[in-house]
C-alpha cells in the first residue's frame, strides 16, 4: 500500500525533469547562450538575487499557514516544503494540485492530517491572491497612463480596477478583524485568520510578487528603457492568463503576453533569461531536493518524524 507514495514521488522528480527538457530543447544551444551572454552579468546577477528573495519570500507563506492550522513547525521544515512544492510546482502548472501533492508528502510525514494539508494549501493560495491584488492595484492607480497605453483601457477604468484591487485585501483584513465564525459560501467555508496572520499574507505576498517583478524587470532593462511598475502592470495581466490557463509555469503565455504588451524590442533573450533563472534553475534544485529528501525518508522510515510536530530537530 506505501509502495503507491514512492511511484508518485518518481512520477514528480521524472516530470520535473521533463519539463526542463521539453523548456530547454525549444531552443539551441547557441540561442540560450547568447540570451544569457546578452545580459550584463549585473541584470543577470540582479535577476538572480530577486530570484531568490521570491521564493525565500514564498516560504514564510507555509510559515504562516501552519500557525493558521495551529500546527506550527520549524521554518526550516516550511521552508523545506515550500520550495520544494514550489520549486516543482510553478512549473508542472495546476499549482494547488502539483505544489499541494508535494507538500502532502512533507507534511503527512511530519504529523499534519489531511484536512490540515489542505487549509495549508487554500491559505497559501490566498496569499498569492492577496499579493498579486496588491501589486496589481498599486501599479494601475501609480501609473494609470501607462496601464491605459497599455492595456487600451480607459483611465477611469483603469483607476477603477486599481482601486478595486485594493480594496479587496482592505476588506480581507477588516473581515479577519471582526469576523470569528467560519464565512460559509454555498458548500465552501473559509474560517478567517487571526488579523496578525492576515496582515502577514498581504505583506508576504506582495513582497514575493515585488520580488519577482524586479527579477522581471532587471532581465527586460538589458535591452528596454522599461520602468519597474510598468513592469509590474504587463506582470499581473501576464500571470492572470497564465493562471487561467493553467500551462505548466506560464510556459509561452508570460512570453507572449509581455511581447504582445511591450512589441517595440526584441525580448525574447531576457525573457528566456528570467524563465532560466526563476523557473528552471529553482526546477533544478527542488527536483534535486525532493529525489534527495524521498530517498532519505525512505531509507531511515520515520526516524526523522520523532522528534514530533513542532520540536526542533
Amino acid at each position: 500500500m506505501r509502495n503507491w507514495k514512492y511511484v508518485i514521488a518518481a512520477a514528480a522528480v521524472g516530470l520535473a525533469a521533463f519539463l526542463l527538457y521539453r523548456t530547454l530543447s525549444r531552443y539551441s544551444l547557441d540561442q540560450l547562450v547568447a540570451a544569457v551572454t546578452a545580459v550584463p552579468a549585473p541584470r543577470l546577477l540582479g535577476a538572480a538575487g530577486f530570484a531568490a528573495a521570491s521564493y525565500l519570500s514564498l516560504t514564510f507563506f507555509d510559515y504562516l499557514a501552519l500557525h493558521y492550522v495551529k500546527r506550527p513547525l520549524p521554518y526550516r521544515k516550511a521552508a523545506l516544503a515550500s520550495f520544494t512544492a514550489l520549486s516543482l510546482g510553478h512549473n508542472i502548472g495546476l499549482a494547488a494540485l502539483s505544489s499541494g501533492a508535494v507538500r502532502y508528502r512533507f507534511y503527512n510525514r511530519w504529523g499534519l492530517k489531511t484536512g490540515e494539508v489542505a487549509k495549508v494549501i487554500v491559505f497559501c493560495g490566498i496569499t498569492v491572491g492577496l499579493g498579486l491584488l496588491v501589486l496589481g492595484g498599486a501599479a494601475l492607480l501609480l501609473r494609470s497612463g501607462l496601464a491605459v497605453e497599455i492595456t487600451g483601457l480607459t483611465r477611469l477604468v483603469v483607476l477603477a480596477l486599481g482601486a478595486g484591487c485594493l480594496a479587496l485585501p482592505g476588506l480581507y483584513l477588516v473581515l479577519s478583524a471582526f469576523v470569528r465564525k467560519p464565512l460559509t459560501i454555498r458548500r465552501w467555508s473559509l474560517e478567517m485568520p487571526p488579523l496578525k496572520l492576515a496582515i502577514g499574507q498581504v505583506v508576504v505576498g506582495s513582497v514575493n510578487f515585488a520580488f519577482v517583478v524586479a527579477c522581471l524587470h532587471q532581465a527586460l532593462a538589458a535591452v528596454a528603457d522599461v520602468a519597474y511598475l510598468g513592469v509590474a502592470s504587463v506582470y499581473v495581466i501576464a500571470n492572470a492568463t497564465a493562471l487561467v490557463s493553467h500551462v505548466p509555469g506560464g510556459l509561452g503565455v508570460i512570453e507572449s503576453v509581455v511581447m504582445y504588451l511591450l512589441p517595440q524590442k526584441d525580448l525574447i533573450g531576457p525573457l528566456l533569461v528570467f524563465r532560466f533563472v526563476y523557473f528552471l534553475v529553482p526546477l533544478v534544485l527542488g527536483g534535486i531536493l525532493f529525489a534527495v529528501t524521498e530517498l532519505v525518508y525512505r531509507r531511515k522510515g520515520n526516524a526523522y518524524v520523532g522528534d514530533g510536530v513542532g520540536a526542533e530537530a
